[in-house]
């Protein structure tokens, strides 16, 4: 693909979801992103379930990782979550 990639998003789509926990598993040919609000009752719910190719979850790693780069070299260093995540349970794809 050559060129800008224009991005068009209807109104709904662009107020987006919070997460605050992603849960990630895969097959040999998918990447299952899987993104969860966790409530104070230790409730996670999923907001929001991407699947895409490994090779797309791998740039999007990339992408991620050099995006926070920028971030931290404009705002300062991010730091991390205090105690780590919390371990999901129930079914996972």
């Amino acid at each position: 693909m050559s060129g800008e990639l224009r991005l068009d998003i209807d109104k709904e789509t662009a107020k987006g979801h919070y997460s605050n926990l992603a849960v990630f598993s895969h097959t040999p040919s998918e990447f299952f992103l899987d993104f969860a609000l966790v409530q104070p009752q230790g409730v996670a719910q999923v907001v929001a379930r991407i699947i895409t190719s490994p090779q797309h979850a791998k740039a999007l790693m990339r992408s991620l990782a050099d995006n926070i780069r920028k971030y931290e070299a404009q705002y300062g260093p991010i730091p991390d979550l205090p105690g780590g995540l919390p371990k999901p349970e129930g079914p996972q794809a």
